[in-house]
């Protein structure tokens, strides 16, 4: 299959996501990374919209970008105006880039309904906007909003819309499923009905309302199209958008499709979660390719069956993608689960060693009081090391106390006073926070932070408490499971007790210290090289 071009909107679209809010400086970080990776195209912002997009852009001006282009976004002029007063397509010129994307309506429902105009002034706004942008030197690509609908409303000027697209000078059209409920072999149909009349590249762009975004991105391929539009994760509105990180991944290695470089293929994990960390949202466990699910193993058959050929429940290599198998340790994965797990960990360790059975007995004890070894790898790569005397202490306990207040003016307010011994040193402290966990988790970070400064590269993305016997009241076993992220990393830790205080303590120790020993470890291979 020839090559296919990449166009990423996470920083436009994807921004629109709920819960996501970019600063100046992420949106360069961002780009730069999708720059890196081989992206084509990366669609910046509106800059007509917002002063912050038009900052983006003047920045981004003074920037050089190895293997993508810049794009700005903007619509159509408004009804019966002229092109060259109009301020959105002012604001793009004023933006520096030399590719735009505009879109405009093609659904005549909302060329009625909402611009209140007629059929054939929406298409002089679509002429007249590509044709000024073009005279200015500009490569201009044109988006059909809605074209699916709008296609199977009224096939004759849907198509008369991409036909004066391509006429006014655009260099590619792109059809829009922007309601996102367009079924799979539609998007086919109308892609192979639609090609033969564009002698343009055709693009695909998808939302994820029916949760069909990738596989009608990828349909659209098969069908015609040879550029793909979509964000990194699948962030954007309501749904979402179509995820690149898994088009980009079946791109290369399902339709053998050129798209980027196979060594830029081993970084998609890395983007994926850079990505997540920069938006501040929880990586995606089960996302196809780049979640640190997508190549994780837990029954004892599909185990003993991997090792021995991992055709057998891999569909691919995870390290094409830059991911890794990982064996799930628990009851039910039994010795060979453990052993596999402390190759990994470069322990030597067989099947008759009294280590390996008196490491069993203990995960099927923990897992037996509520601990939950599969969700939490780090605690048990932790547990391991002790085993094996592979591990000391980073600073230790002289006690906590954790104060919870609640104001008159109805605010609750969590402090948390710790005491610890520091190599050697003693050191007490207190912070305060939205909980009292959170107040115990700032506190220990404070005490540490001037004997381990690369704690402040680390933050909690999640905590989940579950009770495990509601039987028992409160007096039931809780079991508190943290997710921790670096800018590399994400990792989980457990704890178990009946109090939630000591099980919350229990993972947040587990997380710091991981976190220490996984930099102690990047420290000491750095210093053999």
């Amino acid at each position: 299959m020839s090559k296919v071009k990449l166009y990423d909107t996470t920083l436009r679209d994807g921004a629109q996501g709920e819960g996501i809010s970019y600063s100046v400086m992420d949106k360069i970080r961002i780009a730069q990374e999708l720059d890196s990776l081989g992206v084509h195209y990366i669609e910046g912002g509106w800059p007509g919209s917002n002063p912050k997009d038009m900052e983006f852009f003047l920045r981004m001006a003074g920037l050089r970008l190895k293997n993508s282009q810049l794009v700005a976004f903007g619509s159509t002029r408004k009804a019966h105006s002229k092109a060259s007063e109009d301020n959105n397509l002012k604001a793009i010129i004023k933006s520096k880039v030399k590719v735009v994307t505009i879109f405009g309506k093609t659904w005549d429902l909302h060329i009625t309904d909402v611009l209140k105009t007629t059929l054939e002034e929406n298409l002089h706004m679509i002429r007249d906007s590509i044709s000024f942008l073009v005279s200015k030197g500009l490569v201009v690509f044109y988006d059909a909003e809605h074209f699916f609908d709008a296609y199977e409303a009224n096939k004759e000027y849907s198509l008369k819309c991409l036909q004066t697209a391509q006429e006014a000078g655009a260099k590619a059209v792109c059809l829009c499923d922007t309601n996102g409920g367009t079924l799979t072999s539609e998007v086919s149909s109308v892609i192979k009905k639609v090609r033969p009349h564009i002698s343009l590249s055709l693009g695909i762009h998808c939302h994820n309302d029916a949760d069909l975004a990738v596989a009608n991105t990828i349909a659209a391929v098969q069908a015609g199209a040879d550029m793909v539009q979509g964000t990194i994760n699948g962030y954007g509105e309501r749904c979402g958008n179509a995820d690149l990180v898994p088009i980009i991944a079946n791109l290369k290695l399902k339709l053998k499709a050129g798209c980027i470089s196979d060594q830029k293929l081993k970084e998609l994990t890395k983007v994926s979660h850079f990505v997540s960390e920069i938006s501040n949202m929880k990586q995606r466990t089960a996302q196809p390719y780049t979640g640190i699910s997508a190549f994780a193993h837990k029954g004892g058959v599909h185990i003993n069956a991997v090792m021995k050929n991992p055709k057998t429940y891999e569909h691919v290599d995870p390290a094409v993608v830059g991911n890794h198998r990982r064996i799930l340790v628990s009851e039910l994965a039994g010795k060979t689960g453990i052993l596999i797990r402390a190759k990994e960990l470069e322990f030597d360790l067989s099947k008759e060693d009294p280590k390996a059975r008196r490491i069993l007995k203990l995960i099927q004890d923990l897992e037996h009081k509520g601990y939950h070894f599969e969700a939490a790898e780090a605690s048990f790569e932790l547990l391991v090391k002790k085993a094996f005397k592979k591990y000391k202490n980073f600073f230790e306990l002289e006690g906590f106390r954790i104060v919870v207040e609640k104001r008159s003016d109805k605010k609750i307010t969590s402090e948390a006073i710790i005491k610890l011994k520091v190599k050697g040193v003693k050191e007490h402290t207190a912070a305060e926070g939205d909980g009292p966990v959170n107040a115990l988790d700032n506190a220990l970070r404070k005490a540490l932070k001037d004997f381990y400064p690369t704690l402040s590269k680390m933050h909690l993305s999640d905590f989940k408490v579950r009770v495990l016997d509601e039987k028992v009241g409160t007096a039931a076993r809780v079991r508190v499971l943290i997710q921790s992220q670096d800018e590399t990393d994400t990792w989980s830790t457990i704890g178990v007790h009946e109090n939630i205080i000591e099980a919350s303590w229990q993972a947040l120790v587990d997380s710091v210290e991981y976190k220490l020993l996984k930099d102690q470890g990047a420290k000491s291979r750095e210093t053999v090289k």
